[in-house]
């Protein structure tokens, strides 16, 4: 630990290190975790309606079984195939087996779990709140990930985040107060709940899912209900620059929706590092006391 004392770029560089091996495991999470719901949701549907008989075939999986394999050939993937980022760029993003492309996501995603990481680090420097927001990092980036897959957020990832906020704010670890990461929390389930059920009775559409408003609750119990305002509005601007792309690249089905959860994750991130520098700005320009 003095090590980090003695030479201040290390600590930032370990995390930045810490961060391109947990996007690894991470991106183990966002193909295996909706697999592992969808068992989970055919077992109970099997074991509350017997009657239909429905035939369970897929196989049991989790986190950390079956090891990792190429998703085309199958094969197991040997350790020094499947370092960080320098393995896909070895193999020249191509299985070591089938010669089949691997998709550049993979190394992405570790890239920005290491640079988000590397921010966090350089921002807050090495306390215990920088563990927790590396926690927090992970979490949303997963959660994005797997909502842009699937349309689905995992309550496996929103529940323990917003719980882990409040915990954070009793702990006295957090800038935020109890009262406010709790009406946090209430407050962004109830606000997106509202619009849902507004959007849904004037058109009869559900115009995004429960796992958004978990999510905005969570951002709420880290953040507070003051950012809930400045978050959702650079949600939505990212919202409609992803809606705008996903029309363009989909102009044969222009009525399938896309996901609100990574442009909540996006903002979210940016206003837990950010969000007094936002806010500072956001009074300036109200105030009209800028530049």
């Amino acid at each position: 630990m003095d090590a980090f004392f003695f030479y201040p770029w290390l600590f930032p560089l370990f995390v930045t290190i810490f961060g391109l091996i947990i996007g690894s495991f991470l991106n183990v999470v966002i193909y295996r975790l909706p697999q592992m719901m969808t068992l989970a949701w055919k077992q109970d549907f099997a074991e509350t309606f017997p009657e239909y008989e429905i035939p369970i075939t897929d196989k049991p999986v989790t986190l950390s079984r079956p090891h990792s394999f190429c998703p085309h050939c199958h094969h197991p993937i040997r350790p020094w195939h499947n370092i960080p980022v320098i393995s896909w760029l070895f193999l020249r993003g191509k299985c070591a087996y089938c010669q089949e492309k691997i998709s550049a996501r993979y190394p992405l995603i570790e890239l920005v779990s290491a640079t988000a990481s590397c921010v966090i680090a350089l921002h807050t420097g090495m306390t215990l709140y920088t563990a927790a927001l590396l926690l927090f990092t992970f979490a949303v980036i997963a959660a994005a990930m797997i909502d842009l897959d699937t349309m689905l957020l995992p309550d496996s990832i929103t529940l323990p985040l917003m719980w882990g906020g409040i915990l954070l704010s009793l702990a006295g670890l957090s800038p935020m107060s109890l009262d406010s990461a709790v009406i946090g929390a209430i407050a962004g389930y109830l606000s997106l709940w509202s619009v849902y059920w507004i959007f849904k009775l004037l058109t009869k559409k559900e115009g995004m899912g429960y796992g958004d408003f978990k999510l905005f609750a969570a951002l709420g119990a880290w953040m507070g209900w003051q950012m809930l305002p400045i978050i959702i509005f650079i949600a939505s601007i990212i919202g409609i620059m992803f809606g705008v792309t996903f029309l363009l690249m989909k102009k044969d089905d222009i009525n399938q929706g896309f996901p609100f959860g990574p442009s909540l994750a996006i903002a979210g991130w940016l206003c837990l590092i950010w969000g007094a520098d936002i806010l500072n700005w956001y009074s300036l320009i109200l105030t009209g006391t800028g530049g």
